[in-house]
């Protein structure tokens, strides 16, 4: 039995409207996909903060901010990051090397010392024990 217009007409509009609610659906679990992903990587960030600054935990909201405004909000931490993204970029990773740099005047630095021959104790051995201190 072949459809009048008016039939098709109607089975296209079905169609359009099936078509429409696939769409908003998936547009829904885009959606939550990306914000789990937004959630997961705050928290994960977050966590690696308290971890290298656990005093963090105990400041207020406002002093939070403040931190982070002072810390990194500024033209050296901007300057830094970019340098970050650069080298990343460069490298074909989205992964940053880790760079030994204070984040606040509590924070304890690391080491930016390199190993060189005179200030490693496998290279005292290696030299007959000699070190020379400077």
């Amino acid at each position: 039995m072949a459809k009048t217009s008016l039939e098709k007409i109607a089975s296209w509009d079905e169609e359009i409207a099936q078509i429409k609610n696939k769409q908003k659906l998936e547009r829904q679990k885009h959606n939550r996909e990306e914000q789990k992903a937004r959630n997961h990587r705050l928290c994960k960030r977050h966590a690696l903060l308290e971890k290298m600054l656990p005093e963090i935990i105990t400041i207020t909201e406002e002093q939070y901010q403040t931190f982070l405004e002072r810390a990194v909000a500024n033209d050296y931490g901007r300057d830094k990051l970019n340098k970050i993204i650069a080298q990343g970029a460069a490298n074909g990773t989205e992964k940053a090397p880790t760079e030994a740099t204070p984040t606040a005047a509590n924070a304890t630095p690391k080491s930016t010392q390199t190993a060189t021959p005179n200030n490693t104790a496998e290279s005292a051995k290696a030299d007959g024990g000699a070190t020379v201190q400077g």
